[in-house]
């Protein structure tokens, strides 16, 4: 079908070609794919009644996500990034015959944590497999997963993002979740291009992983991308991930395909360990519009591993999967079955609670989730949906925007400016976190109680929060002392101020005094220029306009 179409299409333009030598033929004129941002939602610009419905993306992913726990999920290592190559290895690490595998609770508990979160099935009997598949930095030539009966299944992760042109509109989507396992990580390959050597670094060999398998329920790149970060804010809050993704602690694994709606799922390909949100988003969107450009010349998409290269933009072959693999999973006999139970009631005698996995009580430890949060801002402060995204996606800046609000009288919708676009915009310049702030939460709050008051103009405040933050020792008061920013009292001096902005702007006042009520504030920019922010806008205007009327 699609070659017959390419052929007629290709015929057709010869005989224009013929009628007009200077025309072209574009085939991405007669078609449009949504593949990311607000495309996602837009409907065809062309629509022929003879053209077949257009070619659509689906995405599932399957995310490794480090167990943040101080040992690995097998042997006692210590889990530490950076640490020297090869320093981290117990001998059950190196596969040492002889050694047997203690399985780490918190690495249980963990699993079954953002089981939990997830509203999955949390199985009260899981197995573990052993999947038999050989590198260098597998030492024992299999890896110790879950692939018959995981520790979590069927579950639904709900995820927002923002749309429309000022990203105001939140929208809101679920992806299902197949299931949750629990497995070891590789070791790591070290390439040495130059002098053609691969090394080994067995510190990450042993370390735990949830892996979470989402089901093909999305559509573009920024659909991938919004689960992912929500997944990864969910992780965080439950300490469960740290989601570090350029330490690799949270792996990204996109299977892509396109088709059109109502038909069959089209030839999936996979983009391997992509380990940035952003790069997520890019590599899906790049690896739809690729293969609908294959299948619109006529082609056949591969079934293959990509990866994505982020210099060019684009995903390249590393080796086709046409061929199964055969893992030869077979029962790990090392490892009894794993049990958790639902409540102290359901332990068995002569177990105790702490010696068992016991979900209710993991169900009653659950903090406060990103969603719940988001909307609890919202209702509580009556700030804009998007506001609450940015103070949600920032570590520790809910926790620091809640304190100046506390300790200020400013309206929660004034203060979010603040923490959202001057300090949170300092802290992007600086690469610093939330934490490494100059400026505390009280000393803000000061800032913004000077400014309610009356004592100082909202431009003398950007003045002192800018003082402040490279003088990290000193008060806003003492700034405003120190540098005379107190706001103009003496109306006389005002009115003198003001008259002579008036006298020296006559083609301004004649403009305002013809109904151009807009060049009032250029005149106001200058009386405010001459008193160096000091003067209080309301009383300024006010003066400005009694002498233009």
């Amino acid at each position: 079908m699609a070659t017959s179409s390419a052929a007629l299409l290709f015929n057709i333009h010869k005989h224009i070609l013929v009628i007009y030598p200077k025309a072209s033929f574009n085939p991405r004129a007669v078609r449009r794919i949504c593949t990311s941002g607000s495309q996602c939602d837009r409907q065809p610009q062309l629509k022929v009644k003879s053209a077949p419905q257009q070619l659509v993306g689906v995405v599932g992913l399957e995310i490794h996500a480090q167990i943040h726990s101080n040992t690995k999920l097998f042997s006692g290592s210590p889990v530490r990034f950076s640490s020297p190559p090869n320093s981290l290895v117990s001998f059950f690490d190196a596969s040492v015959p002889g050694t047997l595998p203690v399985l780490n609770r918190r690495c249980v508990e963990a699993a079954v944590m953002t089981g939990l979160v997830l509203n999955c099935t949390i199985n009260r009997k899981s197995l573990f497999d052993r999947k038999h598949y050989f590198y260098a930095d597998l030492p024992a030539g299999y890896q110790i997963t879950q692939q018959r009966r995981p520790i979590a299944v069927d579950g639904i992760l709900t995820y927002s993002h923002l749309r429309g042109q000022k990203r105001s509109q939140v929208l809101k989507k679920t992806v299902h979740i197949k299931q949750i396992q629990l497995e070891q990580d590789s070791g790591k390959s070290l390439h040495d291009d130059h002098r053609s050597q691969t090394l080994i670094d067995l510190n990450r060999a042993g370390v735990g992983l949830m892996e979470l398998v989402m089901e093909p329920d999305m559509s573009c790149g920024e659909e991938a991308a919004a689960a992912v970060r929500e997944l990864q804010l969910i992780l965080q809050a439950l300490g469960t991930c740290q989601g570090n993704m350029s330490e690799g602690q949270l792996r990204v694994d996109a299977n892509v395909s396109v088709h059109r709606p109502g038909e069959p799922l089209g030839i999936r390909t996979e983009v391997k360990n992509i380990n940035s949100i952003r790069y997520l988003a890019r590599a899906i969107d790049y690896e739809i519009q690729r293969q609908i450009d294959v299948l619109w010349r006529g082609g056949t998409v591969q079934n293959e591993t990509r990866a994505y290269d982020s210099k060019s933009g684009e995903t390249i072959p590393m080796r086709d999967k046409e061929g199964l693999q055969d893992y030869r999973f077979m029962p790990e006999p090392n490892l009894p079955p794993l049990i958790v139970y639902e409540d102290n009631t359901s332990l068995p005698t002569g177990i105790e609670a702490c010696q068992a996995v016991v979900v209710e009580q993991i169900r009653e430890g659950l903090p406060e989730l990103p969603s719940v949060k988001r909307d609890r801002l919202v209702q509580t402060y009556a700030i804009l949906p998007e506001h609450s995204f940015t103070l949600v996606n920032e570590d520790g800046l809910v926790e620091y925007f809640e304190a100046v609000v506390r300790e200020t009288k400013k309206e929660p919708r004034k203060v979010i400016g603040w923490v959202t676009n001057e300090l949170l915009g300092h802290l992007k310049q600086q690469d610093l976190s939330v934490s490494q702030s100059p400026i505390s939460p009280p000393a803000l709050a000061e800032l913004l109680e000077l400014q309610e008051s009356g004592h100082i103009s909202s431009s003398a405040a950007k003045q002192v929060f800018q003082e402040m933050w490279r003088s990290s020792g000193k008060t806003a008061l003492q700034i405003i002392q120190e540098q005379d920013l107190g706001l103009v009292s003496n109306t006389t001096e005002l009115h003198g101020i003001c008259q002579k902005v008036v006298d020296s702007h006559p083609n301004e006042v004649c403009a305002i005094r013809n109904g151009n009520k807009k060049v009032l504030n250029k005149l106001m920019g200058l009386v405010q220029k001459e008193t160096k922010g000091r003067a209080d806008p309301v009383v300024v205007r006010a003066i400005l306009e009694e002498k233009t009327s």
